[in-house]
């Protein structure tokens, strides 16, 4: 579980984070809880490396 939570930060896990940081902090300052809904969404889809539709993770392996 540590690892899975500490490694392979890729830029869009870190896009995934900020969204959900962002529309965290909106939804509490515009006073609209329903998008709370939205930011742990994201939150746990940059946590835990997951996507809906499980497509959206980098390869691993190179070919050249």
């Amino acid at each position: 579980m540590k690892k899975m939570l500490f490694t392979n930060w890729h830029l869009m896990r870190w896009i995934r984070l900020f969204a959900a940081l962002g529309i965290t902090y909106h939804a509490f300052a515009t006073e609209q809880y329903f998008f709370l809904f939205f930011g742990a969404f994201f939150l746990f889809q940059a946590v835990f490396n997951t996507c809906s539709s499980g497509s959206c993770q980098i390869s691993k392996s190179k070919t050249e």
